[in-house]
């Protein structure tokens, strides 16, 4: 396929920005925002609950932990595509991505509100303070990292436009500073526009072929924090209920965020398309519809396997506030994973919509036992988070979603509803036109 026709795999959304939606998200943003300023100028103990026996709370237990695994639907699809090679879930990989993208960026930004004392985070970046043998400095080293990756990933759609769009935002700036439109004018646009579609068609196959290399530390990245976020809580044997304690915390976690990332690009596309009117993508979801299942069985096979190896079965029915949670949360996954083992849910939005969403609770709810239910730092200490915490965890989502309705408006991300079906039973590309695709 030619770069040409690549760039007509995504189109954007043809509507105005300024929707009641976006109002609405716009004031939730700014309350968090609001709740974010007070914080950095009154300190954390003037918004937050944590304390010296809970310090970790919200921020770190559902921005970090829990919104790093939602946002795995690019590391999730980016397996699919390019390690078992299925190109027929291209059309899915940039919305994918930049979902990820926000999710991460926001991760990264959640700790440095979550940090006691902000003003020495620039110790990160002086290699003689690194403890390379902490699995913190590992997750927190990969995540940003992948910050950078994707972005990097996403970069083909923003030149995808500079190479075959009319510009006319660069017309307009041009006509800004020479208004009188006289001939000069005119050429000196056409001659600018022109530079620039030579420029970016020179530019994007020489950036395609190092693209393969980024892909590569793309796949890379997450699996190592991924599992790095389950081996953070190995070091607390005597804080974390015997429920979730376990050796295999780090291959839990890395499962748990392969079956959330298929279950949030199931969820974007479902609610995205409903939205914007536009045709259900049932063909390409129903083949990631079949992947949860059998995600989730082994990992439940993992979950009960290990109980039993512990001796921790009876925990489970013990009937107190863990053994609910525990049993909500393996209601959740193992109902939405029976589910989706029948095949004739896999092409209606309805159950897709149901399933996703109940396997997306299940393993969020699982981080959260793990990171904040299940922890128990001793008599005397409570937690709950304050209104502060909750609208500055809100107001960073909201953030995330308008990001997100901005820039599909502006770029090139969605499946094209017209095209991407067509090169669905094609056959796999080679290497370098492979990352041509990205």
């Amino acid at each position: 396929m030619r770069e040409h026709e690549h760039s007509k795999e995504f189109v954007r959304v043809h509507s105005p920005i300024l929707t009641k939606p976006f109002y609405f998200f716009l004031a939730l943003s700014l309350v968090g925002v609001y709740f974010i300023i007070l914080r950095f100028v009154r300190g954390i103990g003037a918004v937050s609950n944590l304390s010296d026996g809970y310090p970790w709370g919200i921020w770190i237990a559902y921005d970090v932990a829990t919104g790093t695994a939602i946002a795995c639907g690019g590391y999730a699809v980016a397996i699919l595509v390019y390690i078992r090679n299925r190109w027929q879930y291209h059309p899915l990989i940039r919305s994918a991505i930049l979902t990820s993208l926000f999710g991460y960026c926001l991760a990264g930004f959640s700790v440095m509100v979550d940090i006691g004392r902000p003003w020495n985070a620039y110790g990160f970046f002086m290699p003689s303070r690194w403890q390379p043998n902490s699995a913190m400095f590992e997750v927190a080293l990969c995540i940003m990292g992948y910050c950078v990756v994707q972005i990097i990933e996403f970069f083909p759609s923003l030149l995808c436009v500079l190479e075959h769009s009319k510009l006319k935002w660069l017309q307009k700036a041009i006509y800004h500073f020479h208004p009188r439109h006289t001939p000069q004018d005119e050429a000196l646009v056409r001659t600018t526009v022109e530079w620039v579609h030579s420029a970016t068609a020179w530019f994007h196959p020489k950036f395609n072929t190092i693209l393969i290399f980024i892909v590569a530390l793309g796949l890379v990245l997450p699996t190592m924090h991924q599992s790095s976020l389950g081996s953070l809580m190995l070091i607390a044997p005597t804080k974390l209920h015997p429920l979730w304690h376990t050796g295999f915390l780090p291959l839990l976690f890395l499962i748990n965020c392969m079956y959330m990332g298929y279950a949030i690009v199931i969820l974007e596309s479902l609610v995205s398309s409903y939205l914007l009117k536009r045709e259900y993508e049932v063909e390409e979801l129903s083949g990631l519809a079949h992947i949860i299942p059998w995600l989730a069985a082994v990992w439940l096979a993992v979950r009960l396997g290990d109980l039993i190896q512990r001796d921790q079965v009876a925990l489970v029915f013990k009937g107190d506030k863990y053994s609910l949670f525990f049993l909500l949360e393996f209601l959740l996954l193992a109902g939405g994973s029976l589910l989706l083992f029948e095949s004739k849910r896999w092409r209606s939005p309805r159950w897709l919509f149901a399933t996703a969403v109940m396997m997306l609770l299940g393993g969020a709810l699982y981080r959260f036992n793990v990171y904040l239910i299940g922890f128990i730092p001793g008599t005397g200490w409570r937690y709950f988070p304050s209104f502060a915490e909750l609208m500055i965890s809100v107001g960073i989502v909201s953030i995330e979603i308008l990001g997100y309705q901005v820039l599909i408006k502006f770029l090139p991300v969605l499946p094209n509803p017209h095209m991407h079906r067509d090169i669905a039973h094609v056959k796999p590309p080679k290497a370098a036109e492979a990352v041509a695709r990205a």
